[in-house]
């Protein structure tokens, strides 16, 4: 019995390390922490069979760390995070197929719009927009996560 148990074992096996092969984080250079800094908490991105997951993204700026004064500039430095972790696993935005957007205040939620359907073109990805009370940085407004495929 155990013999024809063995081959069965042994292919979950090489399956389960062929799918863990597969799986590869996605971190741009423009990315990396500052010298002496401790690294973040969470990849940028992570790529699992040609779908690619993208961390929530900010506003900030990723030289000056500053949060735009105007909530349109805030939600194009966003994006434009995006647009990095994108580029480094060879999509970008026409490969989004789902979106999620946290905003503190859905006041905000047609100004947003407006800089979203700028970078996102038709068809454009299925999207999510939550409000929430707040952010990991107090001073954010906003926050997107995409999944893309390629």
């Amino acid at each position: 019995m155990r013999i024809h148990l063995c081959p069965f074992v042994i292919c979950a096996f090489l399956l389960t390390a062929a799918h863990a092969a597969d799986r590869r984080v996605i971190a741009p250079p423009e990315f990396a922490p500052a010298a002496g800094a401790s690294a973040p908490a969470f990849s940028p991105g992570i790529l699992v069979d040609g779908t690619l997951y993208v961390a929530g993204q900010i506003g900030q700026d990723l030289t000056t760390k500053e949060v735009p004064a105007d909530f349109e500039t805030e939600v194009k430095t966003c994006l434009d995070r995006i647009g990095i972790v994108l580029k480094a696993a060879g999509m970008g935005f026409q490969d989004a197929v789902s979106v999620q957007v946290y905003l503190t205040d859905m006041d905000l939620f047609g100004r947003m719009n407006a800089v979203y359907t700028t970078y996102f073109k038709d068809p454009r990805p299925a999207r999510t927009t939550v409000g929430v009370t707040r952010l990991a940085l107090a001073n954010a407004h906003v926050e997107i996560t995409v999944t893309a495929k390629k």
